[in-house]
């Protein structure tokens, strides 16, 4: 009815994006249900209300919803837009679609590789890790704190002398949001009526969260389960505000579901390809919003004083956090030999800590997270390097890379596009 009604009179909207429309929202019903399995798979919704209700009150069975989403995944592949807008829209929505899918079937027994995840969900190929590799960066790492016994004991150690006093956190956390912001709105304009809501939470496998609220609001929380370093800081208001994930979203929200009315971005799936943009763009942000030595400046000069903490430790925790940047892929490695079955808990908990560079308790922390979230950590280091090569192909100077960021947060590119570009 809908469709002919549209043709009868003649309307604007083409039949590609009808019928896309009729897509997007079955994609929005099914992972409303899924939603309801799988906890973590709805990280926001932005559509209506009635939608969420009939989710909870017609709950079908986890096979027939399985069924049903396998469905959707044939009617989508046998689709075929023509016009470049929908053609676009298509493999964004199809793409979205194979990752349900898959995490349907995760969430009914069945299992996969850590590799086919990646692919599956993130559309992500996976690279080669060497252990090896790591190990040189520990060398480096154990010339600059120098001392006897275990390394990530020392490390820990002196990251421990860098805490920010927890009568000074909501002072700091605060300024460094603050900073990130303002160096977010040179670039991108945001609407007049966004903002964020900040609360101090405990007993979490992860550091930060920014829970999306929807009309341009974010609730972020920062986790207190282990002191907060003066580095975190930054990071993290850059990471789960500007202009990371609170960003995204309202970008996302404004341009996609807003403007362009692609109702399937009223909901927000964390294990989606969409992942890898998200985390990937939220962790190169903190370099694109303080390019060169700008973080560890801004850190020495204000946020060090304003915590009560040494600036001249400034310039080690920096040599140290540039020798780390490599450690980041381990995390991945030692999911994936995890999660693949090649390692024990025990073992993982030990590559966590020593390539880390952390004590344990954080190293269980660490391998918590990957319980839970499983190849979603991939999304951290491997989204980065695929977000950082795909920008600054884009210009070497700060405007064309801010611009071709902003671009990126909603274009529904995703990791294969990014790396093989056609």
């Amino acid at each position: 009815m809908k469709l002919a009604l549209a043709l009868s009179l003649g309307l604007l909207m083409t039949v590609p994006a009808l019928a896309l429309d009729q897509l997007a929202e079955r994609f929005v019903k099914l992972g409303l249900e899924l939603g309801e399995y799988d906890p973590d798979y709805v990280d926001a919704y932005l559509g209506p209300s009635e939608w969420a209700e009939a989710a909870k009150g017609n709950l079908r069975s986890r096979d027939d919803l399985a069924g049903a989403i396998s469905r959707l995944l044939s009617d989508l592949k046998e689709f075929s837009p023509t016009d470049s807008e929908s053609i676009i829209r298509h493999r964004a929505l199809l793409r979205n679609v194979r990752a349900m899918d898959t995490r349907v079937r995760m969430v009914s027994g069945e299992t996969f590789s850590f590799a086919e995840e990646a692919r599956l969900i993130y559309d992500a190929s996976l690279p080669d890790y060497e252990f090896s590799e790591f190990d040189r960066a520990l060398e480096e790492i154990a010339k600059l704190i120098p001392g006897e016994g275990d390394l990530a004991e020392r490390v820990d150690a002196f990251r421990n002398t860098l805490v920010i006093p927890e009568d000074r956190l909501d002072a700091v956390i605060n300024l460094a949001i603050e900073e990130c912001k303002q160096r977010t709105a040179r670039h991108i304009s945001l609407p007049s009526s966004e903002h964020f809501r900040l609360e101090y939470v405990n007993d979490k496998n992860w550091s930060g969260y920014n829970w999306y609220q929807g009309a341009n609001v974010s609730h972020m929380q920062i986790n207190l389960d282990f002191p907060v370093k003066i580095d975190r800081a930054v990071s993290l208001g850059c990471h789960e505000g500007y202009p990371g994930h609170h960003v995204w979203n309202v970008l996302v929200e404004n341009r996609l579901l807003k403007e362009k009315g692609y109702m399937e971005y009223s909901i927000f799936p964390l294990f989606s390809p969409a992942g890898l943009i998200g985390e990937g763009s939220a962790n190169y942000g903190v370099h694109l919003a303080f390019p060169g030595d700008e973080k560890i400046e801004y850190e020495r000069d204000t946020l060090f004083p304003l915590a009560g903490l040494d600036p001249g430790k400034a310039a080690i925790l920096d040599k140290l956090n540039k020798l780390s940047l490599s450690l980041g892929h381990a995390l991945t490695a030692t999911a994936q030999l995890y999660l693949d079955g090649k390692i024990t808990r025990e073992e993982a908990i030990e590559q966590r800590r020593k390539y880390g560079l952390t004590s344990r308790a954080r190293a269980e922390q660490s391998v918590g997270f990957i319980e839970q979230y499983r190849s979603y950590v991939l999304n951290y280091n491997l989204g980065q390097d695929i977000v950082k090569v795909y920008i600054e192909k884009q210009g070497d100077d700060q405007g064309s890379r801010w611009a071709a960021f902003e671009r990126m947060l909603t274009e529904l590119s995703s990791a294969s596009d990014m790396t093989n570009p056609q």
